[in-house]
This record gives C-alpha cells, sequence and structure tokens, in this order.
C-alpha cells in the first residue's frame, strides 16, 4: 500500500486502520448537549389495562360449588399507577348474594426492578346487598417477582377495627409448549386477632395451594383447568366446625384466564 511516495509496511497496517476506527469527534469525546427544542428520546405515555387472572368455576368435594373471579386493573406508566384489584366469589345454592374478598384501590409505585410498593384503602363484604358484614381496610402492598420469576402479592391490612392481617400469595408460569402453561399456586393468610363474623380466628388461617393448567388461545385469552388443596388451622378451624363448615378441602376447578 502506498501513502505518497512512501510505503507503509505490512505491520504498520493493522495500527492505522484501528486508529481511523476508533477515532471520535471532540465532541463525542467530551459530551454533547442536545437543545432545549428537541423532544426527549423517550416519551412515557400512560396505558390502561385490565387483567381477570382467574375466573373460574369451582367444584368442592366437601363445600359449595362457586363461581370465583380474581381481577386486576391498572392505569399509569411505568413508575407511578393506580391499581383496582378484586377477588371474590358467588357460593351457589346457598341462597346468599355474592361478595368481595377484598377489593382494593391502591397507588403504586416502582421502588426496585420488578418490585412495586402499593397503598391504598381496601373492602370486604357483600356487593349486592347487606347480607354479609362488611369492614374497610387500610392496605400496605408489595407486589413483584421473587427470584425465578415467582410472581410475589404480599399484602399487610388494618381494618377499621384495628385487626391486623396478613395474606401472602404467590404462582409460577412454567412453559410446557408454545401455547401451554402449568401454574402452581400458594395462598397463605394470618391474623393478629379473632374476628368470629367473618370466621376469621387468631394465628394462622388458612393455607391453600393449587395447580392449573391453562392453553393461550391467544396471549388474550386462555381457558385452563385445574385442582386445589385447601386447609383451616387454629382458631379458625374451630370456627369452621361451629359453623358446621369443613376445614380441610380438595376441589377442581374450570375457568378462563382473560387480559384487555
Amino acid at each position: 500500500m502506498k501513502s505518497g511516495n512512501a510505503f507503509i509496511g505490512a505491520g504498520t497496517l493493522p495500527v492505522v486502520l484501528t486508529t481511523l476506527l476508533t477515532a471520535t469527534p471532540a465532541t463525542a469525546q467530551e459530551g454533547y448537549d442536545a437543545p432545549a427544542s428537541w423532544p426527549s428520546p423517550i416519551t412515557e405515555h400512560p396505558i390502561a389495562t385490565l387483567l381477570v387472572d382467574r375466573l373460574e368455576y369451582a367444584s368442592p368435594d366437601k363445600g359449595k360449588d362457586a363461581l370465583v373471579w380474581d381481577f386486576q386493573a391498572w392505569y399509569g406508566g411505568d413508575v407511578n399507577r393506580l391499581y383496582l384489584e378484586g377477588e371474590g366469589e358467588n357460593a351457589q345454592g346457598d341462597g346468599e348474594d355474592a361478595e368481595f374478598e377484598s377489593l382494593d384501590l391502591l397507588y403504586s409505585r416502582l421502588i426496585a426492578d420488578f418490585w412495586e410498593l402499593q397503598g391504598g384503602i381496601g373492602y370486604q363484604g357483600g356487593i349486592a346487598s347487606n347480607d354479609h358484614p362488611e369492614r374497610y381496610f387500610g392496605v400496605i402492598s408489595l407486589l413483584g417477582f421473587a427470584p425465578y420469576r415467582f410472581e410475589t402479592d404480599l399484602d399487610l391490612r388494618v381494618s377499621d377495627e384495628g385487626d391486623v392481617s396478613a395474606s401472602l400469595e404467590s404462582e409460577y408460569d412454567l412453559r410446557l409448549t408454545q401455547r401451554m402453561f402449568l401454574q402452581p399456586r400458594l395462598e397463605v393468610v394470618a391474623a393478629a386477632s379473632e374476628v368470629p363474623e367473618f370466621g376469621v380466628g387468631e394465628g394462622l388461617n388458612t393455607l391453600r395451594t393449587g395447580m392449573r393448567l391453562r392453553y393461550e388461545i391467544s396471549r388474550k385469552f386462555a381457558p385452563y383447568i385445574g385442582g386445589y388443596w385447601q386447609k383451616a388451622y387454629g382458631d379458625t378451624a374451630d370456627l369452621a366446625r361451629a359453623a358446621g363448615d369443613a376445614t380441610e378441602d380438595t376441589g377442581i376447578v374450570v375457568g378462563v384466564r382473560m387480559w384487555f
């Protein structure tokens, strides 16, 4: 290779190419501030989402069949969100209206990768009538993914009567095929005081574990089948026996998971 009248040897060529490729303008080395009139390269747009995680018909061995739901709706961006979450059931053939086990309105803020800290108010009671006892809560919740992507929801509740309770829900999606998932699920509930009208005793209340096999017809619509086992403990079990209810039960579920 020639440069003018001089020859560049083979050993010099890599050095020259490296210098040309790695050279950068002075502005790039010193940093460059875009004009204030330029738009931000990333603009956050608030969005709304509704996830019906469980809409299922449950058939237990000992208790009454029930229609069960568990939904989560939120509006906001990556850091700040407003959540409306609800769980409840309508027992079939008991002559009573459906009830919310929990209905929460929460402000949520991202505090770490994959973790949100939430706070707000909650409700437990009937939906369309006053047949069920009612109570209200202050709620603090930690929502996110534990190691190995276990979806985790840890709640602490203080009722308007000063009753303190806590619950842990965790589930994991094990991918079997591109459309089929096996989802184990665990729920644990405990309380610091006894509330007989809600069947809640002091200490560990209930443990419920289950498994669901889900097939995604699309990302937004996925029917599933599954089964569960649940057991009441301590004072909660004593209250169940006094009411004529079983303290341990198993059952099957058929339902659908939907996302809008």
